[in-house]
């Protein structure tokens, strides 16, 4: 056996190995799935006399719009005092420009707060389909039963980029915790009794002259 021939010899059962390797997607749903991640921004302001500090208000709007605070954000405060102080309705006249409403669960972060200080934590997440796209194993003959390693990344990645909500991928949103049947049925009783549209029968055209 030549020297070419005894390399490919041992090549061949390598190629056949690798052309089986890959990602396997066995099932119909695919091994891709979305992956919700979590970040907390804090902003810590001053206090006085149970007030925002002055310039205290400018600085936290400066800070919201540089984050581009908005629809699916958490807005949560962080403070050490016990009593309802103004600085609250003053930090969510802030937050209401954006859209937004503080959260009735205080903030919790790690940082201990200085005296005469409250915080404000902003908490964000984000949905992504990690290793996409997957082109690993090819759609070819093989004997595992997989799908294409891709399967599922096209439609699960437009799923996380497309959500207004990430974490509802995560706990979803609650029902009603009551239904109306009249209000359940009403698109399809009105369905129902709509008069046909032929029941006049077929208008005739006049063309003009006659």
């Amino acid at each position: 056996m030549s020297k070419r021939s005894l390399t490919l010899a041992l090549a061949l059962p390598a190629l056949l190995l690798a052309g089986c390797g890959g990602t396997v997607n066995r099932g119909l749903e695919s091994v891709h799935q979305p992956v919700v991640t979590r970040a907390d921004y804090a902003f810590d302001l001053s206090i006085a006399n149970g007030h925002l500090a002055t310039g205290e208000a400018r600085r936290l709007d400066g800070w919201l719009a540089s984050l581009n605070v908005g629809y699916g954000d958490s807005v949560g405060i962080d403070d050490p005092s016990p009593y309802a102080t103004p600085a609250r309705d003053e930090i969510a006249q802030q937050v209401a420009r954006y859209g937004l409403l503080v959260a009735d669960v205080p903030a919790v972060s790690l940082q201990p707060l200085t005296p005469d200080t409250m915080r404000v934590v902003v908490t964000r997440m984000t949905a992504a389909v990690p290793g996409c796209p997957d082109f690993s194993r090819l759609g070819n003959h093989e004997f595992s039963g997989s799908l294409s390693s891709n399967f599922g990344c096209a439609v699960n990645s437009n799923l996380a980029a497309m959500v207004a909500r990430p974490q509802d991928l995560v706990r979803g949103q609650p029902g009603a915790p009551s239904v109306d049947p009249a209000t359940a049925t009403k698109a399809i009783q009105t369905f129902r009794t709509a008069k046909p549209t032929g029941a006049n029968g077929l208008q005739s055209e006049t063309t003009g002259g006659k």
